[in-house]
Parts: C-alpha cells; structure tokens; sequence
C-alpha cells in the first residue's frame, strides 16, 4: 500500500512539510509505504479548458509542458493521497490548485479513476483562513467518490512565517500523528476487502 503526499508550499522544509512528515512517519510506522511529491514553486499550470481530455480520454492532460502527466501517473499507482498546503489569502497555493483542478477533471472524464481511494487534506496556516483551505482541498475528495480520512481534529497546523513554527503546535502535531494512523486503519481495512 502506497500514500502520496504532495506539498503544495514552495518552501520545501517549511511547516506544511513538516506537517507531512510526521504523517508520514505514523503512516511508515504502520508499514504503508510513502512518496513526497514537491508541487509548490514548481511549474505546473492551471486547466486551460481545452476539453482534449474529453475528447482523448487517454489519462492525461493535453498540456504536456509540465510535471503534470507524471504526477498524474503516480496519483492513479498510490492507494491514497495526502494533499498538503500553506493558507494563501484563506486558499491553497495556486500549484496545489493546479493539481486538484486539473487531475479531478482527467479523472472523471476517464471513467472517475480516482474512485475509492482514499484521501486528506493538511493545512499549515499562521492565524486564520485554514478551515476555507481545507474545505477547498477536501472538495476533490468528494466530488471524486474517495474516501476522506479525518482525525481528532481538523488537519491543521499553526505556525508563523518563518516556515518552523509549527513543531510547537503540540496539538496539530499529535493530529498529524493520528491522521496517519487512521489513514494505515482504512487503507488495511480496505485491502483486506
């Protein structure tokens, strides 16, 4: 069993990373295997609304100038996915949106690929703006037929700019703990099925 993790943030080691980590170390502790995938500061572009994935139906998007297609790739391999983001002006990074529009859509033209998968959002915000994040990333869960995996509290992370703050949140912290632990109970539960 596979979990991808994306980290929408363009700093790389900052708290939405961190957030990850420690997800991810309950996740590998439960013996689910992991892949970080780095989205935010790269070059991946918006849907262009150009319907050549309705038309094709090939699995991938017409625009091939980016990292896209191959994230895609792995996106249908993994058994779930983690989708992870700073709070931009009460949203997810633009990169992030990139994905979650643009694999959505070749998903559901092709036949809704990402159907019972299972997946969760993680915010890392300084004051406010993270539970609109959220909802924004878990809309793709839904709309997509996935499984969305909570916790004992929203997955939320407060930290400053400073991109380390984080770690001090005690509370989000051991939340990142347990959504991985409950991620590892679905996915088990799901392949023994």
């Amino acid at each position: 069993m596979k979990v991808l993790g994306f980290n929408g943030s363009p700093r790389k080691e900052g708290n939405t990373h961190k957030l990850l980590m420690r997800c991810f170390a309950a996740l590998e502790k439960e013996g689910i295997e992991t892949e970080l995938i780095q989205i935010g500061g790269t070059n991946i572009r918006g849907c262009l609304s150009c319907y050549r994935c309705v038309e094709l139906k090939d699995r991938q998007c017409s625009t091939k100038n980016d990292i896209f297609n191959e994230v895609f790739r792995k996106m249908l391999e993994a058994d779930a996915l983690l989708l992870a983001s700073p709070t931009y002006f009460a949203d997810i990074t633009p990169e992030l949106k990139a994905l979650i529009d643009r694999s959505g859509f070749v998903s559901r033209v092709n036949g809704n690929l990402f159907r019972h998968k299972a997946g969760a959002g993680i915010v890392s915000l300084r004051r406010g703006g993270g539970i609109h994040a959220f909802d924004t990333i878990n809309h793709l869960f839904q709309i997509s037929g996935m499984f969305t995996v909570g916790s004992t509290y929203w997955n939320l992370g407060f930290g400053g700019r400073e991109g380390s703050e984080v770690e001090n949140d005690r509370e989000g912290m051991e939340n990142m703990e347990d959504l991985g632990r409950s991620m590892a109970f679905l996915l088990k539960k799901l392949a023994a099925n």
